[in-house]
């Protein structure tokens, strides 16, 4: 059995995206040869929001080694907040320990906390392991510029320190998976060395564990009563103005057919759940405001705050129908929509034509897709909303193809991701 060191900051109990690669990878692994050695950081370290149940999701065999961080309060007063910054050290002598005691076949970073990427070439040089990255998030990108605060000042000094750390990482990267082929693109085009031999493009898998988890344990939901006599539709995920062209679209599609038949629609709810990064609680309700510009505001409830990713879940089950709003970015990947055709709901997504989510959902059949090109006017987009959906409903469970759907199975992105691991460690032989 080889074996694999993750490398993963977020880790169960805290809820954060960027580590649900490597959680759902952990079943699988040993189908395709391969054992885990994980290596995050104390949660109590980094704050953020905790779900306890999901650490019930991870295989008691699982082998796991905690780094600890610079407390957050200490390196406050130097502007450094950054969790991957706070634990760079820490996890540079654990995972020293690590190597010399299990000597792994290959490191695999998978997070979006991209200084951790840094041990990378450091491990590399000093063991002689090949190491393979994550891109969940582009790393350097262009940021809207901002005026001058000691924010900004920060942002500008830190997009700088990515300038140049990103370089020198990738200057000896072994492979990289990528969530989306736009990021791929991206860095062929900025670092000409790396060959398309280098990058796997890899979304997420779809986490049917998760649901049987959730199932069995009834894991509960505290974000709306399903049985309160409303209908309630669901969304779950972030916000973000690139997908104010979607969401402009289904509010003027929701305002007309209330306009219809207002008895219809009046008592329909829906729920944009954990749509800011930020906890706060406080945070602005972009999306309830859009929608009361479109004269539906009393049907939308925002919940900006992140909430465990097990109730989400529920969340969707609890629904009697699912939306997903799209970006206007073609290359964005919404792995989101796979646990949305595993909740087995009436699915309506609303996507750039050219984005991935398309392909699966035509593939599958899983829901009612509405696409929409660059250019286009939310009027056009949401006339085939209201024809696709509203003037259909009740629209029924769609037929999904299951068989097309395996593809985009927990299991077989592990058993695709493996196969990178296995290319990456015979060419180094």
């Amino acid at each position: 059995m080889k074996r694999v060191l993750i490398v993963t900051p977020h880790w169960p109990p805290l809820v954060y995206p960027d580590m649900h690669r490597a959680r759902m990878a952990l079943p699988y692994l040993a189908e395709s040869g391969w054992q885990a050695l994980v290596l995050s950081v104390n949660p109590a370290a980094q704050g953020g929001v905790e779900e306890p149940a999901l650490v019930q999701t991870i295989p008691p065999e699982t082998r796991q080694w905690q780094a600890g961080a610079i407390p957050r309060a200490w390196t406050t007063v130097l502007g450094i907040g950054h969790g991957g910054w706070r634990s760079l050290i820490s996890l540079y002598r654990l995972g020293c320990k690590i190597i010399e005691k299990e000597k792994p076949e290959l490191l695999f970073f998978s997070t979006t906390l991209f200084p951790a990427m840094i041990l990378g070439p450091l491990w590399g040089k000093k063991y002689g392991v090949p190491y393979v990255l994550d891109y969940q998030d582009p790393w350097v990108f262009k940021r809207p510029s901002e005026p001058l605060s000691l924010g900004s000042v920060k942002t500008l000094l830190s997009r700088a320190l990515d300038q140049r750390i990103e370089p020198y990482v990738l200057r000896k990267v072994a492979h990289i998976i990528s969530v989306s082929p736009s990021y791929v693109k991206a860095l062929s085009d900025r670092y000409p060395a790396l060959r398309p031999e280098n990058f796997t493009v890899l979304p997420f898998g779809a986490p049917e564990n998760d649901f049987i988890y959730i199932q069995d344990k009834q894991v509960p939901q505290h974000v709306y009563a399903p049985q309160d006599g409303k209908r309630h539709w669901v969304y779950s995920g972030r916000g973000g103005r690139d997908l104010s062209l979607a969401l402009r679209a289904l509010f003027i599609a929701l305002a007309e057919a209330r306009r219809q038949t207002p008895a219809a629609w009046n008592n329909l709810r829906l729920h944009f759940i954990g749509t800011q990064y930020l906890p706060s609680q406080d945070a602005p309700k972009a999306i309830e405001r859009l929608a009361g510009e479109y004269g539906v505001g009393d049907l939308v409830e925002e919940k900006t705050e992140r909430i465990g990713y097990l109730e989400s879940l529920r969340c969707l089950l609890d629904a009697e129908a699912l939306i997903v709003p799209g970006s206007e970015d073609p290359g964005y990947t919404a792995s989101k929509i796979y646990p949305c055709i595993l909740a087995r709901k009436p699915l309506l997504a609303i996507f750039h034509e050219r984005s991935s989510v398309c392909d699966v959902l035509r593939k599958t059949g899983a829901g009612e897709l509405v696409t929409f090109s660059n250019g286009e006017s939310a009027e056009a987009i949401a006339a085939r909303i209201s024809k696709g959906w509203f003037d259909r409903w009740p629209v029924p469970t769609p037929p999904t193809d299951w068989n097309a759907f395996s593809e985009y199975s927990a299991r077989e992105m592990t058993r695709r991701m493996c196969q990178a691991f296995d290319r990456t460690v015979v060419s180094r032989r």
